[in-house]
């Protein structure tokens, strides 16, 4: 593996983790700004979702925008709008106010979500772009592992308002690397046939990709039990089961560790079995893990030691299908790259949204609501996995002997 290779996965996981960062860095901060903003806890998680939306729907415009200016000027302008979000949230008066500045955070944080895997369609297709996706995710992941964590510390010593400056700085780290360590590859040439009227063909031919449809719908409820699992968790660890928030941060952690642990499988597993096949099996074990955690739960077990042990299992699973299902979705589109990408990120954000949305309805502060909404989301992904994967595509995906 080339040290360029790995460079652009450094760099391209971190501008991806930007968003994520602005996300997990202050879930442990959710119950004391609500108590300093005197705001409920439905107020409080709705500044969590305008995030999740506006960075889900933000593509949708940044994606075609980078096909037709090419990838690096759009994630100039995320970063300056994220940057801008982020000064606002940390000097937020008010709940309202902090929700506002949340929304202007999270579309700029949409180039960063979907410029990168813009780029890695432009430089590899098949299990090259299941390697590169799979690093990029290793990088990616270091947010959920370390940004809790570092979230914590900071909140502890200075307040939840200093979660945002960090973020803030962290955003100009990946501006600096933006400029002196990525090229553009989207060449000018590429971008000729490409404006809005364009990108609206291709939003319509996408729509009617069921394969491309399938694959994005079967990762976006994967991504959606894990959103779930974000808007709630704080409460119900801190509040139901005691924890810290230091400790809550390691908690999540782990979880965080089984999904970097497993993805970074990604590469070989494709090279021996096959993408699809490699999507099937891992799906089947997330779904069957969460349907087991449910069981429990739903018997009265609550025992927090057993709901970490499936999650740990689960999201080791999940950590397969991420990646494998990004690369097949994106296999046939490569003259579309960013276009195919927005809408792939813009769905996933969208079920996700749905499914907090949903789960804050059902949340009274115990397990078993979020645990049900996690479980509902992974037998979704599992049955969508068994439409759109039939055994005739896995045998037509399975490699040469």
């Amino acid at each position: 593996m080339s040290p360029k290779f790995l460079r652009i996965a450094v760099v391209l996981g971190l501008l991806s983790a930007i968003g994520p960062f602005a996300i997990d860095m202050y879930l442990p901060a959710l119950p004391s700004i609500g108590a300093d903003l005197h705001a409920s806890t439905a107020a409080v998680q709705m500044s969590l979702l305008i995030f999740f939306l506006s960075m889900g729907f933000g593509q949708i415009v940044v994606g075609p925008i980078s096909d037709m200016v090419g990838r690096k000027l759009p994630l100039y302008g995320g970063l300056a709008l994220f940057m801008v979000g982020g000064i606002g949230s940390a000097m937020a008066p008010t709940i309202e106010w902090l929700i506002a500045f949340r929304f202007l955070q999270g579309l700029g944080a949409s180039a960063g979500m979907a410029v990168p895997r813009a780029i890695v369609r432009d430089l590899h297709t098949g299990n090259e772009a299941a390697k590169l996706m799979s690093l990029l995710m290793l990088v990616f992941s270091v947010s959920p592992i370390l940004a809790p964590l570092t979230g914590s510390v900071i909140i502890e010593s200075f307040g939840w308002r200093a979660v945002f400056w960090t973020v803030t700085g962290a955003a100009l780290l990946a501006t600096i690397l933006l400029a002196t360590s990525l090229k553009e590859t989207r060449p000018v040439e590429d971008r000729a046939g490409s404006s809005f009227g364009t990108a609206l063909s291709a939003y319509r031919f996408l729509m009617g990709d069921r394969n491309f449809l399938g694959l994005t719908a079967i990762a976006g409820f994967g991504i959606a039990s894990f959103f779930v699992y974000l808007s709630s968790s704080s409460f119900i660890l801190i509040d139901h089961y005691g924890l810290s928030p230091s400790v809550y941060s390691v908690f999540f952690s782990i979880n965080a560790v089984a999904f970097i642990g497993m993805s970074q499988m990604t590469g070989l597993l494709a090279e021996r079995f096959g993408l699809r096949r490699v999507v099937r099996v891992a799906v089947t074990g997330y779904a069957t893990t969460m349907v087991v955690l449910f069981a429990v739960m739903a018997t009265g077990i609550d025992r927090l030691d057993v709901m970490a042990a499936l999650l740990f299992v689960g999201y080791g699973f999940l950590g397969l299908v991420i990646p494998t299902t990004s690369v097949l979705a994106m296999e046939e589109h490569g003259e579309i790259a960013g276009t195919a990408s927005a809408l792939m990120g813009t769905l996933h954000f969208a079920i996700g949204a749905l499914a907090m949305g949903v789960a804050g309805v059902f949340f009274d502060g115990t397990p078993l609501p979020m645990v049900a909404g996690i479980t509902l989301c992974a037998v979704i992904s599992f049955t969508l996995a068994k439409v759109t994967l039939g055994r005739s595509r896995e045998a037509a995906e399975a490699p040469a002997e």
